[in-house]
Parts: C-alpha cells; structure tokens; sequence
C-alpha cells in the first residue's frame, strides 16, 4: 500500500511538471509567433522533455521503493503523469483557443485548406475533409483524442523505460 501512495504522488508531481513545461513551450511558440506552423523543432523538444521526465519520475520512484520497481509500476507511472499532463495542456488549448486567440480554429483551417489546395485536392473532396475535420474539432471529442493519444504514447514510452529500468528483488540474487 505504501508503493500505491508514493507513486500517486510522483505521478501527480511528475504529470504536473510536464504540464507546465508544455504550456510553457506553447507560450514561447506563441510568443515568437509561430503558433500556426511551428519549426519541427518544437516536436523534438516536447517529445526529449517528456521521455526525461518520464525516466526522471521512475528513478524516484525506484529510489522511495528501496530501488526495486516492475515493469508494471513504470507503465502506471508513465501513462498516469502523461494523462495529467494532457488534462493540464487540455485547459491551457481551451483558454488559448476561447480566450488568447479566438481567431486560432479558423487560421487554422485556412492553412489547411490551402495545404489541400496545394496537393491538388478538388473543391469537393476539401469540403468533406473539412466537413469531417470539423466532427473532430469540439472541446469534448478533442479532449478525449487528447487523452486517449497522450495515455498511449506515455504507455510506449513507459513500456520501453520500464524495461530497461525495471529491477526486482529476484534479480537481485
């Protein structure tokens, strides 16, 4: 039961860390102006700063449980922190695209359909992408492809950590 507390609390500590730290880089990216198509850099950065939180939360964790930890308990800590992470970056999107930058859905839109343009799409066929990319675009469904991606890419990436970091007392001996 002390394992169940200990790692509540570095999955809410962790998850919150990576949170502010994304809302973070989406305020610089904001900030610089390239919030509507940012360098490919941006990615890379999140993605880097999400695994070594990821690794920096299962050492605690291993540290507070006598350096012992299963592939298991990674996973939990992984997937939990990154879905608190999504919550936290869900709210930031909402207030950004409601509050910040009204105008955000529809600049991007506007691009899009110009990518679409670009690659030789008919009228037609940007219509009913655009009708279907519409479907996808409300606070709730959105939030829920949010969560849903952010549990599964903390669930690879905890997976491959937890592999490497994993160590039980039987291999101990």
């Amino acid at each position: 039961m002390e394992n169940q507390a200990s790692s509540k609390s570095i999955i809410l500590n962790y998850g919150v860390y990576l949170g502010i730290a994304s809302v973070l880089i989406n305020l610089v990216v904001y900030a610089t102006g390239d919030y509507l198509k940012p360098h490919w850099s941006v990615s890379v950065l999140s993605g880097v700063l999400m695994v070594a939180i990821i690794v920096m939360a299962n050492k605690k964790f291993k540290e507070f449980n006598g350096g012992f930890m299963s592939w298991g308990q990674s996973v939990k800590i992984g997937v939990g922190l990154t879905v608190i992470s999504a919550l936290i970056i869900i709210v930031y999107q909402q207030i950004f695209s409601n509050i910040i930058e009204p105008e955000y859905m529809q600049q991007m839109m506007m691009m899009q359909e110009q990518t679409w343009t670009d690659q030789g799409m008919t009228s037609e066929q940007i219509d009913a992408a655009k009708t279907m990319m519409q479907k996808f675009q409300g606070p709730f469904i959105s939030s829920a492809i949010g969560i849903v991606g952010a549990a599964f890419i903390g669930f690879v990436v905890s997976a491959i950590v937890g592999a490497i970091m994993k160590q039980s007392a039987e291999e101990q001996y």
